[in-house]
């Protein structure tokens, strides 16, 4: 019953075979890079304070929970075609909320939220 067995030098990986892989992943085609970026971006925040910042160059989104500010301001490059100066990134709470009927206690879901900001004169369309 060997369970960490001693393997020969020969046996080992080669690095060429490894980076050769790495390789062969990294290529990726345009339509390949935008299926990944669309999950990014789940919708567009339509409220009454994000309609307001709408006016002057800030859209609002609420994003993926996995996702950060480089994948956002990507996202926003290839599905809106602007390129954003700067993004923020806000962790929504989770908050515990009281059913009236039953009077039972459950958990509405947090997320994120994304702030885009644009250069004076670019709009993004939504719709």
């Amino acid at each position: 019953m060997a369970l960490f067995g001693k393997k020969k030098k020969d046996e080992q990986k080669k690095p060429e075979a490894l980076t050769s892989a790495v390789s062969a992943t990294k290529k990726t085609t345009n339509s390949s890079v935008l299926s990944s970026l669309s999950h990014v971006i789940l919708k567009p925040r339509i409220t009454e304070k994000a309609t307001m910042h709408s006016a002057s160059g800030i859209y609002a989104f609420d994003v993926a929970n996995v996702s950060n500010k480089r994948e956002v301001l990507q996202a926003v490059r290839e599905l809106y075609k602007v390129t954003p100066i700067k993004v923020r990134v806000v962790t929504i709470p989770s908050k515990i909320k009281r059913s009236a009927r039953t009077g039972k206690s459950g958990i509405r879901g947090g997320g994120k939220k994304a702030y885009v900001y644009l250069k004076k004169g670019d709009t993004i369309t939504l719709h």
